[in-house]
Parts: structure tokens; sequence; C-alpha cells
């Protein structure tokens, strides 16, 4: 029987809510990007912090960045690879992944090998995270995993097709996760960035006319840092988003809330 909550509880330490102190993370993809941002904020905020990345180097370049606890080189394509590190990493609280391809191209141009490698990673491989970091979260009843979805997940355009759907399907996957794990007491969400400067988006953004054209059309006029969204991480990792799962927090500067580029005259 699922206990009431307490009808006069104490006042939370709002502080703590929103510090990581004590709690341990894995930070997949910490290598770049939204990654090693996300992997910097979880150490700042007191988490013990270990950074994976397929490669070693950048993730060593993070850790040593933050100050924190280890580095790792994970595959997550590989299944065992990932089996062996979670088993390696038997406490922890937090999981965040952040990787991810896209192979801009229109769907008469793609090649099978471009959606196979589109897919095996954004896909297949946080099938492989959740699956076995998951197992542990659950028999030890509690923990918050966090994905890297994106505003592709419900908006496309030309040439982002493959990409877009990898990031519906692990949205669902992600919320199947929520609904799962969550009588053990784990957490599962995603985030949803909008257009952010990292080095998957550099050939974009290097477009002036691209460049532009994104940042018009967020309310702010303008792209994200990776700092912006790790903020958002953070916040689902900690005990202030306790009763926050099976979501995907949108940190897209109002992207998905407006309808097209026009402003129609007053």
């Amino acid at each position: 029987m699922t206990a009431e909550p307490d009808a006069n509880p104490a006042t939370p330490d709002y502080q703590a809510l929103f510090h990581l102190a004590g709690k341990r993370a894995i930070v997949i993809g910490a290598g770049s990007g939204i990654g090693r941002e996300s992997a910097l904020a979880l150490g700042a905020l007191g988490a013990e912090v270990v950074c994976a990345d397929i490669d070693l180097e950048r993730a060593e370049e993070t850790a040593k960045l933050g100050g924190l606890a280890a580095a790792i080189q994970l595959d997550v394509r590989d299944a065992a690879a990932v089996d062996t590190a979670a088993a390696a990493l038997p406490e922890l609280d937090v999981l965040v992944f952040t990787t991810g391809r896209n192979v801009r191209k229109r769907l008469l141009d793609y090649e099978v090998a471009e959606f196979d490698t589109v897919v095996d990673l954004n896909l297949r491989g946080a099938f492989h995270i959740l699956r076995a970091f998951g197992r542990g979260m659950v028999a030890r009843g509690g923990g918050s995993i966090i994905g890297m979805s994106s505003i592709r997940a419900i908006t496309v355009e030309p040439g982002q097709a493959v990409y877009a759907a990898t990031k519906a399907a692990l949205l669902q996957l992600i919320r199947g996760a929520a609904a799962e794990f969550g009588p053990a007491g784990v957490r599962v969400n995603a985030v949803a960035p909008g257009v952010v400067r990292t080095p998957l988006t550099d050939p974009i953004f290097a477009v002036p006319e691209w460049q532009q054209a994104y940042a018009s059309k967020s309310a702010l006029g303008r792209w994200a840092q990776p700092s912006e969204i790790a903020g958002a991480v953070a916040f689902l990792a900690a005990d202030a988003a306790s009763f926050v799962t099976g979501t995907m927090l949108y940190v897209d500067g109002g992207w998905t809330a407006i309808d097209g580029r026009y402003d129609p005259p007053r």
C-alpha cells in the first residue's frame, strides 16, 4: 500500500534539495558539449562524477577541468561494454547520457549504412544504457536517469527525419522506463534542447544564413550554450525534482512555443 503524504510536512531544506552532495553520478558523453557541461555542473553541486566517453582523452580533460572523480572509455554501441561499466559502478544515484549522432540528409539521399549508424548510437545505445544501469538502480530502490532527446522529437525539418525519428523513439523509451522503474523509486526523464553550440552543430553555425535562421526561430533570438542545458540536467538529478518522472523538459529558448517566423503587423 502506498503511504499517504504527511498532511503537515516539515518545511524542507530547499538549498539541500538543489544540492547534490553525497550523490554518485556518471555522465556518458562527457567528453564535449552538453555532456561535458553536465558533468561539470553536477560536480560543482557536490556530486561525485565519473566521466564516460568513447574518446577517453576528452573524458579525462573534462574530469581534470572539474576535479571530478574519474574518467572511463565507453562505447555505448557495445552492449557488453555497457554491462561491464554498470557492474563496475554499482552504487550510482544519477545517470546522464548525452550521446548522439546526426547525418543531415534528405530521405531520398540517405544510405542504409548512414541510417544504421544514427539509429545504432542514438537509440540502440540508449537501450543498452537504460537496461544496464537501470537494473542496478531498480535493485537499490532509487536514482535519477536523464537522457538527452531534442526538440526534433516533436518537430522536424528537411534533412532531419532519421535523427528526429531516433529522438522521438528515445522519448518513448524513456517514458516506458519511467513507468517500469517508477515503482522502485527510480525517476527517468528526458531533456529536449533547442539549437546549442556544440561540436555536433558547429558545421551549421559556420553558415551565416543557417546560424541566423535558427537564432530567429527561438523567442530569445539566439543559440544556447551547453551550460544552459546543464542547468536542466542538474535540476532533474537533484531531490528538488523528486516528483518529476516520465517527462521531457524543453530547454529551447521558446522554439517549440512559436508558430513560424513571420511577425504579423500590429
